[in-house]
């Protein structure tokens, strides 16, 4: 199923926005998704490397505690994939209509 947004667009000033639907090819969602993986897997390993240093500094020595904190640091560093598809839609929009 493509990933699609929909943005509010003025027709005149008076009026009510146009709800206008952004869809964006299968092109467009996997060179998103490419970038998304590349950043995430570059993402992971930094957490890996913080959540081992954050160890070591507080005396943490197990690796099950390391690794779930590298999990807890990667989820919330993360969860831009659809913030990045969205922003990919939004830019088209754009393109589409602000000429």
């Amino acid at each position: 199923m493509p990933f699609s947004k929909t943005f509010p667009r003025k027709i005149s000033e008076n009026s009510p926005p146009v709800w206008e639907e952004v869809v964006l090819t299968s092109e467009e969602e996997s060179r998103v998704e490419e970038e998304c993986r590349r950043i995430n897997f570059k993402l992971l390993d930094e957490c890996l490397q913080d959540a081992k240093v954050l160890g070591i500094k507080n005396g943490i020595n197990t690796d099950e505690i390391r690794t779930n904190l590298a999990i807890a640091l990667f989820e919330k560093r993360s969860s831009h994939v659809i913030f990045s598809k969205e922003n990919a839609a939004k830019e088209k929009f754009e393109r589409m209509f602000n000429h």
